[in-house]
């Protein structure tokens, strides 16, 4: 039998980056400024289609995922639970002689290796003057090469704060489209601020 073929890819893995984007002041007021959300792509695509072998006959594929789960099939798709690196194993167990040829096939998922910039607006979207409304950068990160990962909100109010998850209470009625940067220091894109924004509309 043959060596199987695994192809893989991450789901949405060819979209542009629109939210790799260098950071600006010079924004009017209600503008938006960055990208949409870019949360986490945790999923995989995984296929072993190309390894029919007519003299083998039948084939079965079991994959052992690298977090401790297994999938089986021709075709699967798995999802992880942590932004990691795993290392992927596929199994091809040949049912007519009993065979079972383990790890005929490694590969490497490395799911660091794009930024991660997502945020979440509490209680709502929609507040009142005076009202605290909370921003958290839930799991947003930059790449692993990023050291000194600083996260940067821009109320569009005129203030600006700094921290993971921070309390604001806006001073006026309006829509604002809230930036939240990520500022890091390394190579690749690491000194760039990463952004994106999402509009938060406060009522008398």
């Amino acid at each position: 039998m043959r060596s199987i073929l695994l192809l893989a890819g991450l789901l949405g893995a060819a979209a542009s980056p629109a939210w790799a984007q260098a950071d600006s002041t010079a924004t009017a007021p209600g503008a938006i400024a960055c990208g949409p959300m870019q949360p986490a792509q945790l999923c995989v695509d995984f296929d072993a289609s190309r390894s029919a072998d007519a003299n083998a006959g039948e084939l079965m594929y079991r994959w052992n995922m690298g977090d401790g789960r297994t999938e089986t099939g021709l075709q699967i798709t798995h999802c992880y639970a942590t932004r990691a690196r795993y290392q992927v194993t596929l199994d091809v167990l040949v049912p007519a002689t009993g065979e079972v040829r383990r790890a005929e096939r490694t590969f490497e998922v490395d799911l660091l290796t794009r930024p991660v910039l997502n945020f979440s607006v509490g209680p709502t979207t929609t507040a009142r003057v005076g009202q605290p409304v909370v921003f958290d950068a839930l799991d947003s990160a930059l790449t692993s090469q990023c050291q000194s990962v600083t996260t940067v909100w821009d109320f569009r109010d005129g203030f600006t704060q700094q921290g993971r998850r921070v309390e604001h209470t806006f001073r006026k009625a309006g829509r604002f489209q809230v930036r939240m940067s990520l500022r890091g220091y390394g190579g690749g894109t690491c000194g760039e601020s990463n952004c994106v924004s999402q509009e938060v509309v406060v009522a008398p």
